[in-house]
């Protein structure tokens, strides 16, 4: 990281960030041109171990080009804020930001897994789950990344 004093380090700054963000965006290995897609999503952290995971239908570009390549990028962001020019020098504007970046592969999860996992993506976005139906679930599939390497940034907002 070239600005090594944005780095955030701290496990529970880092699973804030994951929690506060909304939007997981995935990048995936397709030939000449990486295939880029946003997702809803949840993740759970067992220590510095982090995986996340994002539903979806069962068939589509996404899940032929796993089935292909199963190595991912994926990068979250939360905090946004534009930073006005400092006087009349435009390109001192800045912006403000939280982001967790990494890569990793992905899986879909087992079927065991998926009544597991759904609720924890709900929870995710603030609702609480109270039942599935079987013809839905069995026609969803639950991906999850295990994220082999990540790191969390910050630009603050110092212009108050």
């Amino acid at each position: 990281m070239r600005r090594k004093e944005r780095e955030v380090t701290d496990l529970n700054e880092i699973k804030d960030i994951l929690t506060r963000a909304e939007v997981l965006r995935v990048a995936l290995n397709n030939g000449d041109y990486p295939y880029l897609f946003p997702v809803n999503y949840g993740f759970v952290m067992d220590g510095a171990q982090l995986v996340l995971f994002f539903h979806g239908a069962k068939e589509g570009a996404k899940h032929a080009i796993i089935a292909r390549d199963n190595k991912v990028t994926f990068e979250v962001d939360c905090g946004h804020a534009l930073m006005q020019p400092l006087g009349e020098e435009s390109c001192t504007s800045s912006f403000a930001y939280e982001s967790v970046i990494g890569t990793g592969t992905i899986e879909k999860a087992a079927d065991s897994e998926k009544e597991a996992l759904l609720p924890l993506l709900l929870e995710h976005y603030g609702i609480t789950a109270k039942h599935f139906n079987p013809v839905h679930l069995a026609n969803t599939v639950v991906y999850k990344i295990t994220a082999t390497t990540y790191t969390a940034k910050r630009r603050v907002n110092d212009r108050l």
